[in-house]
This record gives structure tokens, sequence and C-alpha cells, in this order.
């Protein structure tokens, strides 16, 4: 029999060794990073800022064929379809803003700039990972005995949510996300969505950010925008950051009570699913699909079947925000102990979506790495008493 884990971190070792082998020394220091530097490994990002890693734009073009064979290795054709897509996305954000953002850097919105990262090493019998992003993408795996035991987060957005292509069809790289989430909210009788709504303005982001493993306390707030960023702004940057959020929120008509309304708590909150039709159990499990399709299908499999009975899947709240109509700003997740979907289309006039998909448990692989370093594995660097963030 077949291990879907073992299967896939070997795709990903071969793919994570054929790149390393094929940089030079200055695009190695960058590429290759320590696997215990938990700090640094449990840190993601969705804004256009340095995701820490070797950018496309060092590379040569083989490279950025190696760097996409492992990125491919750890998404489903699908989700694949869909980075890409959202990558390519940063040049008609840049047209849409007259080719002026530079956020520091010559380009600001600049498809170049999606970093790769590999920390430890996928030819040894150590735990190793890696990851991939730039803006509105990050992809984490972390692989522990040769087996797969993190894949998330899982981060995709897409600026703009909706644009025209030649014909009579709109590009919407995560219009499912949207589409299925509005099509529950909409199916819920007057005490279902008493129990779904948290408020009737959404926020302004992911109420989850970018905050590291679940380092996700319980009441947390959405971030400001300014923050989720590797370089912590000042003087003018940071009063057009502040303006932005200011415009945003005055826009949406958001107050300190709405936003109050979201806090992010480790008890889920929302309508249950199980007190969903039949019907609407459906429309949640192919919501669900949308985002823990996101990586290989075997893995995909094994994440679907912890859902598959009525009991289990009404272990799990949705919980929405905001407008029911398309072209509202809205906000929706799906939680459940082992679960955080979460959703959020407010910005620029309501056509820039956030999508993340977490484990509490399992994000960077946390849990199960504890359990490793506690059973006398040696953590390089650290020693035995130490653990991941």
């Amino acid at each position: 029999m077949t291990n879907p884990r073992r299967d896939v971190a070997s795709r990903m070792a071969d793919a994570a060794n054929a790149l390393l082998e094929s940089l030079d020394a200055s695009q190695s220091d960058l590429a290759r990073w320590p696997f215990s530097d938990h700090e640094e490994r449990t840190r993601f990002f969705y804004t256009p800022t340095d995701h820490g890693g070797l950018p496309l734009t060092w590379m040569r073009p083989h490279q950025h064929r190696l760097t996409h064979r492992l990125v491919a290795s750890g998404l489903s054709r699908a989700a694949y379809t869909t980075l890409t897509t959202v990558m390519g996305l940063e040049n008609v954000l840049d047209a849409s803003e007259g080719w002026t953002s530079t956020f520091g850097r010559e380009r600001g919105r600049d498809p170049g700039m999606y970093f790769v990262r590999i920390f430890g090493d996928p030819a040894g019998d150590d735990p190793w990972g890696w990851r991939f992003g730039g803006h509105h993408a990050s992809v984490n795996h972390v692989i522990v005995g040769g087996e797969v035991v993190g894949t998330t987060p899982i981060f995709l957005g897409a600026d703009p949510a909706s644009t025209p292509l030649l014909g009579p069809h709109l590009l919407r790289p995560l219009g499912g996300a949207e589409d299925l989430g509005r099509e529950l909210v909409r199916s819920l009788d007057e005490a279902q969505l008493h129990a779904a709504l948290l408020a009737p303005v959404a926020p302004t982001d992911l109420v989850s950010a970018n905050r590291p493993s679940f380092g996700l306390g319980d009441g947390d707030l959405p971030l400001p925008l300014g923050a989720v960023w590797r370089q912590q702004f000042e003087g003018a940057e940071r009063a057009r950051f502040d303006a932005v959020q200011t415009m945003t929120e005055t826009s949406l008509g958001l107050t300190a009570e709405h936003v109050e309304a979201v806090r992010l708590t480790r008890e889920p909150v929302g309508v249950s699913a199980g007190a969903l039709r039949e019907d609407q159990r459906e429309i949640l499990r192919a919501l669900l699909d949308v985002y823990v399709r996101r990586v290989p299908d075997e893995l995909a499999d094994l994440e679907t079947a912890k859902y598959a009975t009525d009991e289990a899947l009404g272990a799990l709240r949705f919980a929405w925000a905001g407008g029911l109509e398309a072209g509202e700003g809205h906000y929706y997740r799906v939680q459940g102990a082992d679960l955080l979907a979460e959703y959020d289309n407010t910005q620029r006039n309501t056509n820039h979506v956030h999508t993340v998909w977490r484990n509490p448990h399992l994000d960077f692989g946390i849990d199960v790495l504890r359990a490793h370093y506690e059973a006398g594995h040696l953590d390089p660097g650290h020693g035995h008493d130490a653990h991941p963030h």
C-alpha cells in the first residue's frame, strides 16, 4: 500500500534537491536556511514585501523552471494554475496603478519578486521544509521522517479579484471561494443566519492576518494593513498606509463594534454545520474543497476524509460578516479544532480577495515537530529542549 505523505515528500525532495544543485554560492546563501531557525521558518507574508529567500528575478530561466517544479509538487494542478495566475496579476495591478508603486524597490508590482527558501537538507534524514511566497501567495510545507506533516498555512489572494478578459467572461482566480461562500450564507434560514452573522460590516482583512503558527491568541483582532510586512514603515510610507486604512474603513462604515464582533477565538463561533440541512452541508463541503484541495490530490483526499461524515462536519462552524449581495464587502470563516479557512473581500471597492487555509495544530508542522523533539531527536543547533515557536 502506498503512503501518500511519503510519496508527495519524495517528489518534493527530488524537486528541492534539483533546484539547490543548480544554484551558485550567492543564490544558495539566500535559498538555503537552517531548519532550526524556527522564527524565520514560521514566518509568512502575503503583501509585496521581502518574503525571505531567493527571488525569481535573481534566477536563470532553467532555475525558474526548477522552482516552479518544486512549487507544483506541493500543490494540486488547480491550485498551481491559480497561484501562477495570481502571480501574473501583478502586471495587471501595476497597470491599474499607473506603473507607479515601488515599496522601496525598482518595481513594486513585480511577478519576479516571488521567493523560495528551503529549510534544512532535503537530501538528509532530519526534518526539512520549504516556502514559496510573494504578493498574494504563500505555500509552506514541512517534512518529518520522510513524510509531509505540515501543509499549512496556504494563502492565495487576488487583486483584482475580477477583471475582464476578451469575450464575455471574467478572470476570477478565487471566484469559487466567493461564490460558494455567498451561496451558503444566502441559503441560511432566519435562525441560521442569526447564528452565522457576526457583524453587518466586514473587516478590512483576514482576522488571523499572518500571525505565526497558531500564534493566534484567543481574541485576536485584524492587524493594521501596514503591519503585515517584513519591514515596518515610517514617515511618509507609514502615513500612506494609515490613510489607506482610514479610507477603507470609512468607505465600509466599519466601527470598533464591528471589529470587536469578528474577534478570532479558539472556540469557533457562527452557525454549526450540524444545524445545516443536507443541501447546505453539500455547499459547505464544496467550499471546504476550495481550501483543502490546494494541496496535491493524495493529501487533499486525506483532508476531505476528515469531514466525510455528518458528525465530523458538524464540529465546524461557519461565520459571516458584511453584506450578502455581490459587490458588498464581505468576510467569512469556517473554523473547527483542526481547521481555519478565512476569506475577506473589502479592499479596492470589493475587488481584492484574501484567502487562507490554516491548521491550529499543524501549521508549519508544529505539533508533529514538538513530538519529534520530545522523543529525543535533536533539533540541530538548539538541543533536545528546543521546540518550534
